[in-house]
């Protein structure tokens, strides 16, 4: 053979390689769709090596704003996509799915279409990296039954179902999400040790709830420290859930997340505030406000329209007061040992520490906030001739209310007798702003006395708790909760308010109380509520347990996170035994209950559950989100993101992206009526303690999130 022959053939061989190549690559990048978007949109197709990739997640993230901008959504029956509504800037774009890695980040601006190819998982672990926490919680082991009740070395008083409860959302999950990488594993800054149980020890004594934590696992027994030693052991050893979670279906495919971070990176959020609940179009399009609680007096705001964040210092009107840290306080003023992320440093330093706050409907913020030492004025105590401070006085109050006008910046001081936790207007009209975390007491402030006249003493007022016992149909002198019940008087109780829920329906004024198994209480005020104000309680039964966060519907349904993994709805109108009286004490209407198990899996060994562990419960009345009116909702702290219970099943809002997203509370705002989906949605918080802990690690900021609901995958 010549030597051009030899080379002619070479060169067709190179050829058909080349060519060969070219075909192969042809099909597997796929075709760029003509997915319809408009200018502000991204839109396109993932497809692995099977096809279109159905119920994945595309996200966008951008640092050209002047906040991190990130906006996920979720692809259709045919992998397709479309990032609506994207504010001018590059991005980085790619797919996110179960039973999937990572796709390749490709570059791209509004208005661009894109072909994403989906990466299979190469195994279960890569696979399991990207499960929601529950799916790694859920392996916790937890003590049977029979180890309880003075039978083994967990304490004699404990209860497993108490026990459970501390481990979920009493304990434990109410301040972290638990079963993120950053929690499943153990970091090496930590130190080594002989066990996982030492580690465990080690690691909940660190910052400055560490006298918190420690102290609480301590009261569980030692069996608390070597159950969270075994798993983090095991997760080490590479074993992985036991079950997997599906890919989005149905209204989940229609959901858009938008996550704007803001505040800083060592403080947390508890929550934030964008609307009032009674009148959802108060404060369109307007800052959302933040509520710091013991890390900072540093209130973040954030305009989502323009994408700026601001702060606001919120003061206390006694300068030389204390932080609200230390003793008496669920924080310390310092770490009891180092912190992995921060050693030493006090990272958390308030005095104002507001805990929540709510809009009212001309549009100023109230807050549940510190503006003093925890001693009471004289017209709080005994002797005063205020009506409350006669009927019940009190020395004491750690945390009062303020007002902020968001748009002149000016601040108000409201001194209560009563402490705060969380606040809600009631539907009267004086706007009456109903308190929690009072303890003994229920306090309340008729806001618009005190706008007109500045007296905050006039202005307020409180009451204790009283069953009417004697079954008379009125406030009659009481025995105390620790004294013999006496049928011929009534009874007060401690069942200090957690949640506070004005009634829709009939000027009543519910409560959930924290605890195992917990309750739910009605108050309803009467003519003269400091001393005609007669409560009824409801204690939750079995299978329910652990009640926290709480909401009421507009037909005056009560819907409560519960530890025992469900949403637990309250029904007053289904109760048979008479509602007051001798035998009316708590557990008088189990018939009203109904529990509605949350979605993930369960511990083993404990029977049907779920291992969510819910933070809060609000009820979405006026369909500020898009499944409807009256549709209740909780935080989905292990399920990374938001579930709502509609037509009898659980929709998960979830974040993908950075995973660990955990909610302390939520609302709905209506921005236009008259805009469909892009005017309404739901705004939370990430509210975990530890923001750094989310995907990112440290230097992450709190996020807040938008849900949107659109009526198909495809709208923009």
């Amino acid at each position: 053979m010549t030597t051009f022959v030899r080379s002619w053939w070479t060169v067709c061989a190179a050829l058909v390689v080349v060519l060969g190549l070219a075909v192969s690559g042809a099909q597997q990048r796929p075709a760029v769709p003509d997915v319809a978007i408009d200018a502000d949109d991204i839109g396109g197709v993932v497809t692995g090596p099977a096809g279109p990739e159905a119920g994945v997640w595309v996200i966008a993230e951008t640092r050209d704003l002047p906040v991190r901008y990130i906006k996920s959504v979720v692809t259709d029956d045919r992998g397709r996509f479309v990032v609506p509504d994207l504010p001018k800037a590059s991005y980085s774009v790619w797919a996110r799915g179960y039973g999937l890695v990572d796709s390749a980040k490709a570059t791209a601006a509004p208005g661009q279409r894109l072909a994403i190819t989906a990466v299979p998982a190469p195994n279960e672990a890569a696979a399991a990296h990207y499960y929601p926490a529950i799916y790694w919680y859920s392996m916790l082991k937890i003590p049977a039954a029979g180890e309880f009740g003075g039978k083994s070395a967990i304490p004699a008083r404990l209860t497993q179902p108490a026990w459970i409860s501390a481990m979920k959302n009493t304990g434990c999950v109410g301040c972290h999400q638990l079963g993120q990488a950053a929690t499943r594993t153990i970091p090496p800054a930590l130190g080594t040790f002989a066990s996982g149980a030492e580690a465990w020890k080690r690691r909940v004594q660190s910052g400055q709830s560490g006298t918190q934590m420690f102290g609480q696992l301590n009261g569980l027994g030692e069996v608390a420290f070597a159950n969270y030693g075994d798993w983090t052991d095991r997760v080490a050893k590479g074993e992985l859930p036991f079950a997997k979670p599906q890919r989005p279906q149905g209204a989940e495919r229609n959901i858009v997340v938008t996550l704007r971070d803001w505040m800083n990176e060592k403080q947390y959020l508890h929550d934030l505030i964008s609307s009032d609940r009674r009148f959802p179009t108060v404060n369109a399009y307007g800052p959302l406000v933040g509520s710091p609680e013991y890390s900072s007096d540093t209130l973040p705001i954030l305009d989502p329209v323009k994408n700026v964040a601001t702060t606001f210092v919120a003061p206390v009107r006694d300068t030389s007061m204390p932080l609200s840290l230390g003793p008496g306080h669920a924080a310390g003023l310092d770490a009891l040992q180092p912190s992995p992320y921060w050693g030493t440093d006090r990272i958390w330093d308030t005095r104002a520490n507001n805990h929540n706050s709510m809009f009212g409907r001309d549009g100023k913020l109230w807050l549940a906030a510190a503006i003093r030492a925890n001693e009471n004025p004289a017209f709080c105590k005994q002797g005063s001739t205020h009506p409350s401070a006669m009927a019940f006085p009190m020395e004491r109050a750690t945390r009062h209310i303020a007002m902020l006008d968001v748009k002149t910046k000016k601040y108000t001081f409201v001194d209560t007798c009563f402490s705060t936790h969380h606040l809600q207007f009631g539907y009267d009209a004086n706007d009456t702003l109903w308190t929690s975390g009072g303890g003994p007491v229920v306090g309340w402030l008729n806001t618009r006395q005190f706008e007109k006249t500045g007296d905050a003493a006039a202005s307020q007022g409180w009451t204790a708790l009283v069953l009417d016992t004697n079954g008379n149909g009125k406030r009659d002198a009481y025995t105390e909760p620790d004294q013999p019940p006496d049928p011929a008087t009534d009874r007060r109780i401690n069942a200090g308010f957690y949640a506070v829920m004005p009634s829709p329906v009939d000027g009543s004024v519910w409560g959930s109380v924290l605890g195992v198994p917990g309750a739910v209480v009605r108050l309803s005020p009467g003519a003269n509520p400091p001393a005609t104000a007669l409560a009824e309680i409801y204690n939750v039964p079995m299978p329910g347990f652990g009640a926290r966060g709480a909401d009421i519907d507009k037909n005056g349904v009560v819907w409560v996170s519960l530890g025992s993994g469900h949403m637990g709805s309250f029904d007053r109108r289904k109760c048979k035994a008479p509602l007051n009286g001798p035998k009316a004490t708590g557990d008088h209407c189990p018939e009203g209950w109904a529990f509605h198990q949350y979605p993930g899996p369960g511990f083993r060994g404990i029977g049907e559950n779920s291992a969510e562990s819910s933070y809060y419960s609000w009820v979405d009345q006026h369909n500020t989100f898009g499944l409807g009116d009256n549709v209740p909702m909780s935080t989905g702290n292990l399920n990374d993101g938001i579930v709502a219970f509609k037509d009898g099943r659980m929709v998960v809002l979830r974040v993908p992206y950075p995973m660990g997203f955990y909610a302390k509370g939520f609302d709905g705002r209506i921005d236009d009526p008259k805009a469909g989906w892009k005017g309404r949605g739901l705004w939370a918080a990430n509210g975990d303690r530890t923001p750094w802990l989310i995907e990112g690690g440290k230097g992450t900021k709190p996020l807040a999130a938008h849900f949107q609901l659109r009526p198909d995958p495809l709208a923009h």
